[in-house]
């Protein structure tokens, strides 16, 4: 069977199964999955892929399933697609379904891709295709915020030397990430004897320094180097014990992005600054590194131009409208640090992502998967 029998007979069995795929959405968007808690979420798309006919499928030590599709110890493509979600939940979520939306929290980022991949394979394997080039078909673990890419990074760590294409299957398909935004997340914590609201006024307040802090570092100094995009946030705070009690402790989630290496490296410079600037006026502050994302690597331009046209012509081929190139942090991050051609395509439309309003389009998994 030549590539285009093989793609024209794959495009009428998605279509035939579009229902099947619905069902395991459904199914897959009631099993929790927060980062770093994929246990049964990894366990259930173990049993499917089994019962579907894979051998030779495992969890591995960082919670991905992983099923290696016709390897004969050569090169291999890579196809990932992560299991967790955003949502601390370890309750099965409702869907709520009309004619057009799916609404759960997680549906678009990023059940529906599991879905879709796994469906990829048991058409793989009712067809009986066999490829001359190993497919490493991966739902991974631990992608989302302080996931820290451990899932890709394990599959890298054990398959890098062999993998020449990589392929992350997250977002929708109206763009393409094809560069990645390299982050440094930080916990800040300041402490300070505290004590109580009336009797002890006067003494240092671990809020009131901390967020004199907040000030500092919104202060930073934005690189400005053209055709980059480099950004900061505090993402969270808390601290305290009452209202009555000068605050001891306080901490903050905080984090600097960039999708370009020099510019990163220039905000690390401002922000150890800052840092011993609070330290020179008596403040007991810590630092602690819960999350860091790497810059492009040293990547073959033609190879990875290569690769952003076949994901791009394959959106082309069942999506009629513009496809954006964009910058953006995902599975690639970490194989594109390394050299590895790498690209991330969607395959659905919705909105709301990372919100507990998501949704999709349920017209759009067709043609997402079709992609």
């Amino acid at each position: 069977m030549d590539k285009n029998e093989l793609l024209e007979k794959g495009s009428a069995w998605i279509k035939a199964h579009i229902n099947e795929t619905l069902e395991l959405l459904d199914a897959l968007c009631r099993i929790p999955a927060p980062s770093g808690k994929e246990e049964k979420r990894a366990e259930f798309c173990k049993k499917w892929l089994e019962k579907a006919g894979a051998e030779g499928v495992f969890i591995d030590g960082a919670l991905n399933v992983v099923f290696p599709f016709c390897d004969n110890g050569g090169k291999l493509t890579a196809v990932l697609t992560h299991t967790d979600t955003v949502f601390p939940d370890l309750t099965p979520f409702d869907i709520k379904k009309d004619e057009k939306n799916w609404r759960c929290p997680g549906i678009g980022d990023n059940t529906v891709h599991v879905a879709q991949n796994m469906m990829i394979v048991k058409f793989l394997l009712e067809s009986g295709v066999r490829s001359d080039k190993g497919i490493l078909f991966v739902c991974n673990s631990c992608e989302e915020g302080l996931g820290n890419l451990k899932g890709v990074r394990e599959i890298i760590k054990n398959y890098g030397g062999r993998i020449d294409e990589f392929f992350a299957i997250d977002g929708q398909y109206t763009s393409l990430a094809t560069k990645c935004v390299g982050s440094k997340r930080y916990k800040i914590t300041v402490k300070t004897e505290g004590g109580h609201s009336y009797g002890a006024f006067g003494n240092k307040n671990a809020i009131h320094l901390l967020s004199k802090l907040v000030c500092g570092l919104y202060e930073m100094k934005i690189p400005a180097k053209e055709g980059t995009k480099t950004t900061f946030n505090v993402g969270t705070i808390s601290g305290g014990t009452s209202v009555n009690t000068i605050a001891q402790n306080a901490e903050m989630l905080f984090e600097y992005r960039s999708d370009d290496k020099e510019c990163l490296e220039n905000m690390d410079g401002q922000f150890e600054s800052i840092l011993k600037d609070a330290e020179k006026d008596g403040v007991d502050v810590s630092c602690e590194v819960v999350g860091e994302r790497p810059c492009m690597g040293d990547v073959d331009p033609e190879k990875l131009k290569a690769i952003i046209d076949k994901a791009a012509n394959s959106v082309k081929k069942y999506y009629g409208g513009d496809i954006r190139l964009r910058s953006s942090s995902t599975d690639c991050n970490i194989p594109l640090s390394r050299g590895i051609p790498s690209v991330c395509l969607g395959g659905y439309i919705g909105g709301g992502a990372h919100t507990r309003e998501e949704y999709i389009e349920i017209d759009s998994v067709l043609t997402g998967h079709l992609i």
